[in-house]
């Protein structure tokens, strides 16, 4: 019988989680879309969106602010003196126990040793080279001492050659001779790779020799370089970032590693060759670390290492230098330092940073600045459009309703025949259901009956010469009147050029000027502080939109939250006053009233309760036969797409 199999569980790493929930970019773009139309730069609401993140989705900020406390971390917590305390205890640990063992001897020899050990000097360094040749009596000293000895080498090493601390756990002299011919093979490969020599063959026979050493399995020597120089570079910062007492005595201390000068010698040749080689590492800065936990020479360099690769990494999601990707972010190094999670979070933010622009809802303008796709800006409308048609249905007694006619459009469906209806039949859907029923009731005669026949719904459509005047002066910002308008506008962009496409929409924006956009230009609009209020501008260009559309219904639908303070004067400027003057009142209801010859009521949404607002709104809406809206600013779309169904209705 065969063993059961067995499965182990854990994170998938090996490129994106297959079970993990598709990216939102509908919810992606409506949060970039809201930036860009309280005045950010596409460019600029992108990176918002990456820096801030998603629902499930941490962004740079928060990664960025993880990156720095753990840095804080390291340097809060840590000390540097780790190996000059532990060769100091295991110093005075042999010492007295030296001590205790020449007690009891009376000899000469004896006395002499104590006058030995109590002549030592109160530097560690110095004492521990004071007793390199000095014959201990203790096994506990002599042991001791020997610990310092391998230690020191140990630690030495992993400074340098991270993982070797762990090879070396009792190190013999035969381990000390194969280091020692290591570095010595390893500092003529570097000196032959300095003088431009090729050492592809050099460095092949290095590693299958000298390979188990070398956990990073560099390819080649510049690679090796890349590993040994970063590693050094970060035992001098270590260096650097100590006292210069503790400098001295660690310098000292290091040539007793294994008692043999030689290996620190061969690392001190090392240091140089690497500076040489990799001059543009950072061999000068230094560290404050104020923790109370103390670290060796290896836990040191480790420690630099990893506080610069925080470094690196906090750059790297500030993503503020020239050409910044979120493809410059050093995965693996975001997972040493942050753990899984955080990895997942960085490519996520890539994946969503490319998808965005892969789909094609950002372009380069002529100026080489970013802006929204006509792709994009109909996802903002769809959206804006949705929201609008979620507050009309929940309306209580309100539904959206079509009107049948013969003369009416196909809408696209159909509905069971009711008496009285003169619409053309549905034939294949009848047919459909007459075969459903004979086939139901066991017939094999298909016969049709009067409950089978389904209709063609049609909707009566007129075309329409749509103007939509939105108020841009600052009160519209100032109030956060901006971002509804500009959804409004979006939204009722969306249901023409989806549902009425016959009817012709313009945009006209007022505030001292007045001026057409399309729905591009609107989105991306900026609030200026800029005074003034030209309705009469406005309808200017309203009226002369309906002029060319003559065979369409005019429909002008206003959006303000103040009375007219600027008209145009002959000329063609501007003239502003606040308050507003009679002269400007009397030309802006003279184009009202130009705006009724023409057929057009005019609808106004009066954002705002100023009594002078509503008593000249009050006279726009009776002078043209329109009417006035008075919405809140969440309901302000659905009030302008509401009046204008409704009023498409009725005609």
């Amino acid at each position: 019988m065969t063993a059961p199999d067995r499965y182990s569980y854990g994170p998938y790493h090996d490129g994106p989680d297959p079970l993990a929930p598709p990216l939102d970019l509908r919810d992606a773009l409506d949060q970039i879309g809201r930036e860009v139309m309280e005045g950010s730069s596409p460019r600029r609401a992108l990176e918002e969106l990456l820096r801030r993140g998603m629902r499930d989705t941490r962004g740079l900020d928060e990664l960025t602010r993880q990156v720095w406390q753990r840095r804080a971390e390291i340097t809060r917590r840590n000390r540097l003196d780790g190996t000059l305390q532990e060769v100091r205890r295991l110093l005075d640990e042999a010492l007295d126990a030296e001590r205790r063992a020449l007690f009891p001897d009376p000899s000469d020899d004896a006395r002499f040793a104590e006058a030995q050990l109590d002549a030592l000097p109160p530097s560690t360094a110095a004492a521990v080279g004071e007793l390199s040749e000095y014959d201990w009596r203790s096994e506990t000293g002599r042991e001791n001492y020997r610990k310092i000895r391998d230690m020191l080498g140990q630690e030495l090493l992993e400074s340098r050659f991270q993982g070797m601390k762990q090879a070396l756990q009792s190190t013999t002299p035969r381990d000390v001779e194969r280091i020692k011919r290591m570095m010595s093979d390893l500092n003529d490969l570097l000196a032959a790779h300095a003088r431009g020599e090729d050492t592809e063959q050099q460095f092949a026979e290095f590693m299958a020799e000298h390979g188990e050493f070398f956990p990073e399995n560099p390819r080649n020597t510049d690679e090796l370089i890349d590993a040994l120089a970063a590693r050094s570079a970060a035992a001098q910062r270590m260096l650097n970032s100590m006292s210069e007492q503790q400098r001295a005595e660690l310098s000292e201390l290091i040539g007793q590693a294994f008692g043999d000068p030689e290996v620190a010698a061969q690392v001190a040749a090392l240091d140089a060759n690497l500076r040489a080689l990799r001059p543009g590492e950072d061999w000068e800065s230094a560290q404050r670390f104020r923790g109370q936990d103390p670290l060796g020479m290896g836990e040191g360099a480790q420690a630099m290492q990893d506080l610069a690769e925080l470094d690196a990494l906090a750059e790297q999601l500030g993503q503020s230098y020239p050409g910044a990707r979120l493809e410059d972010i050093d995965l693996d190094a975001l997972t040493r330092q942050l753990g899984d999670e955080a990895r997942v979070d960085a490519r996520r933010l890539a994946e969503l940073e490319r998808e965005l622009r892969r789909q094609g809802l950002f372009e380069r303008a002529p100026d080489g600045s970013l802006r929204l796709t006509p792709k994009a800006l109909r996802r903002l409308g769809e959206t804006a459009l949705r929201a609008v048609v979620g507050q009309l249905r929940s309306r209580r007694g309100q539904r959206d309703t079509a009107l049948a006619g013969a003369a009416g459009e196909p809408t696209g469906a159909s509905r069971p025949w009711r008496f009285g209806d003169t619409e053309p039949w549905d034939v294949s859907r009848t047919v459909r259901n007459a075969v459903l029923r004979s086939a139901s009731a066991g017939s094999r005669t298909v016969r049709l009956d009067v409950s089978d026949v389904e209709i063609v719904e049609t909707e009566q459509r007129s075309r329409a010469a749509v103007a939509l005047c939105v108020d841009t002066s600052w009160s519209m910002v100032q109030e956060g009147r901006w971002v509804p308008m500009k959804r409004t506008a979006l939204a009722l962009h969306q249901l023409i050029t989806t549902r009425f496409r016959s009817d012709a929409l313009e945009v006209i924006t007022f505030g001292r000027h007045a001026g057409t956009v399309d729905v591009s230009e609107l989105t991306a609009l900026e609030g200026v502080w800029e005074q003034g209020t030209n309705l009469h501008h406005a309808l200017l260009l309203a009226a002369r939109h309906l002029r060319r559309h003559p065979d369409a219904v005019p429909v002008v639908l206003v959006v303000t939250d103040g009375e007219p303070t600027a008209h145009l004067e002959s000329d063609g400027e501007a003239y502003f006053n606040w308050p507003p003057q009679p002269r400007t009142l009397a030309v802006t209801m003279t184009q009202v009233d130009a705006l009724a010859k023409l057929g057009a009521s005019i609808t106004v949404f009066m954002l705002g309760d100023e009594p002078r607002l509503a008593a000249f709104v009050d006279l726009v809406a009776r002078r043209s036969g329109g009417r006035v809206i008075a919405p809140d600013l969440d309901g302000l779309g659905a009030a302008v797409v509401s009046d204008y169904l409704q009023g498409r209705r009725r005609r």
